[in-house]
């Protein structure tokens, strides 16, 4: 609710303070004192357009300024904070709003201490504050603020059934998500299908070994070599013990043999020294390393390949046959035997994603016709509540002063489903009897259209109450018991929100909570003659009496005047209380 205003230098206001009651607050005061300066105000609190010829004459800006009590958690706050406001999340911190105009038509606006686009004050205003007048924001002009009324009317029951619904819908969404997800790029799926298959193929045709490039790469370079890796075996063997009786030509000793006499020498001698027979050891062992090295080097030559061109050439087919694996599916064997089971996979769930497409087919078609039957009966349960809507705004309707008007709550089914159901609600106005129904704002007078919000405002009021409501015109062309009964409305409704009200009507403002006066003084002025600048400030309860007085019978001091006032004010007392 708003619980202080500050105007300076806007219409005739030099400056004004206001304290709000949170219940039903009223503006009055002559006419051209400036009330309608007032609902200005809250007008660019709200982000309404500003006007340079509204800054009082002589000054240099206008600007208004109000604190509001917003509770922790309200979007207000949360958007706020978004715009860079510095507002705490908390009960004890209001929440700041300005506004300010230049005589040149600059304007400016501040959420909280930081500067905000007039668009974002909007939006904060819009959240906290409806108008309903001449210049109306209505509250309920948009499709889904009328849905939502509605539902909340609906009652509890409904709004249980709604949730079941909805998250039926999201249920809905995710299977149909998943569902369009594989359908739609259906063909990509069946390429990359066939593409997986034809590359496994290919790699189980191959079908490459862990560590097999490696070995083949040393297969292949020995092969290569294998005439002269044959030689230098057979030369290091004769080196070693000697070339064979039937192919010895050269009788130079070998490496045995001097290693062999070596050891004869030493044998007689070695058990006349202990460090020679170590040695002599040595030597024996040597021996028997060369003698094993020989052995080994004539089975190497011995066992080389002799069908080396056919097993090279083997090689290098399939050296040629897992390079090209390497090229398309990895830097080594390795990589590449991950990338086909990985594939393979992929491949397996590819081909299960036509069973997953007839499942998911079944069930988005079972939860569709589910949704339609919940949708059904949403529908059913809105339309009985606009009918009681309807009922009761028509009641309240005859009381001021409209007898033969008509809300009609229109509940259309449409073509799709949404998270809301299948319905779109409008709430469509007769305000004459014959006259066609048609959308709220359109065909209504203003006072008409403000008696008719606020009709509907105390019906919907103890279900769905907005945090303050503005009234200007809403007594516009009544008078007598009508009169009253608008005042028994608004004060029924401040039961639920705060409320402020512009009104000419004593009946009205006998209602109030608090009361506002708007002054009118002259000046003179040597420029232009004069001009006239306005006070305004909260009436005392004796001073309340005179005001009445002065709207009855435009006198203030009049002692029948204000005795009829002192009724009137008893009358509003029992009835808002009984």
């Amino acid at each position: 609710m708003i619980e202080h205003v500050t105007i300076t230098d806007l219409g005739v206001i030099e400056r004004a303070e206001l304290d709000l009651h949170p219940g039903f607050n009223v503006v009055t005061g002559e006419t051209g004192a400036g009330k309608t300066m007032v609902v200005t105000a809250f007008g660019l609190l709200l982000g309404s357009r500003a006007e340079a010829s509204a800054v009082r004459a002589g000054a240099e800006k206008a600007a208004v300024d109000a604190e509001l009590d917003v509770p922790a958690g309200h979007p207000a706050r949360q958007r706020a904070a978004e715009a860079g406001a510095l507002v705490e999340d908390d009960d004890a911190e209001p929440l700041l709003l300005g506004r300010g105009l230049s005589a040149k038509g600059r304007s400016r606006a501040s959420v909280s201490g930081r500067a905000v686009p007039v668009s974002v004050l909007g939006e904060i205003g819009a959240q906290l504050v409806t108008v309903h007048g001449q210049s109306d924001q209505l509250r309920l002009k948009s499709a889904s603020a009328q849905r939502h009324a509605l539902d909340r009317y609906a009652g509890q029951e409904f709004l249980e059934d709604l949730a079941q619904y909805r998250s039926s819908f999201a249920q809905y969404q995710q299977k149909a998500a998943e569902l369009e997800d594989i359908t739609a790029n259906e063909r990509e799926r069946r390429r990359e299908e066939e593409q997986l298959q034809l590359a496994l193929e290919a790699i189980d045709a191959v079908d490459p070994q862990p560590g097999e490039d490696e070995q083949l790469k040393a297969e292949a370079l020995k092969l290569e070599n294998v005439e002269g890796l044959r030689e230098a075996a057979r030369t290091a063997q004769t080196a070693l013990a000697g070339a064979d009786a039937a192919e010895a030509v050269d009788t130079a000793p070998n490496a045995v043999e001097l290693v062999e006499a070596a050891s004869a020498a030493l044998t007689p001698v070695t058990d006349q020294d202990d460090e020679l027979q170590q040695i002599a050891a040595q030597i024996s062992e040597v021996s028997t390393l060369l003698t094993d090295a020989a052995s080994q080097l004539g089975l190497y030559a011995a066992g080389l390949d002799e069908s080396g061109p056919e097993r090279l050439a083997e090689v290098h087919q399939r050296r040629s046959e897992i390079d090209r694996l390497l090229r398309l599916y990895g830097p080594d064997i390795e990589s590449v035997i991950s990338w086909a089971a990985e594939s393979r996979q992929r491949l397996m769930t590819l081909q299960s994603d036509t069973d997953r497409i007839e499942e998911l087919n079944e069930e988005v078609q079972r939860l569709e016709a589910q949704l339609w039957e919940q949708a059904a009966d949403l529908r059913r349960q809105r339309q009985e509540a606009g009918e009681r809507l309807g009922q009761a705004v028509g009641r309240e309707l005859a009381a001021l002063a409209m007898p033969h008007a008509r809300l009609v709550v229109q509940v259309e089914e449409t073509a799709e489903l949404t998270r809301h159901g299948a319905d779109v609600v409008s709430l469509l106005l007769a305000p004459h009897a014959g006259a066609a129904p048609l959308p709220l704002g359109k065909g209504a007078s203003g006072g008409e259209l403000s008696r008719v919000m606020l009709a509907l405002e105390v019906v919907l009021a103890e279900q769905d109450a907005a945090g303050t409501f503005i009234f200007d015109e809403v007594d516009a062309g009544v008078g007598g018991k009508a009169a009253v009964q608008i005042g028994k409305r608004l004060a029924m409704l401040a039961k639920h929100a705060q409320v402020i009200v512009v009104t000419h009507l004593p009946q009205v403002a006998a209602y109030a909570d608090r009361h506002i006066r708007v002054y009118k003084t002259s000046e003179q002025n040597a420029d232009d003659g004069g001009f006239t600048s306005s006070d305004v400030r909260a009436l005392s309860d004796q001073e309340r009496v005179g005001e009445l007085a002065r709207m009855l019978a435009g006198q203030e001091d009049s002692a029948s005047a204000r005795a009829h006032a002192q009724e009137l004010l008893q009358s509003a007392a029992s009835g808002s209380t009984g």
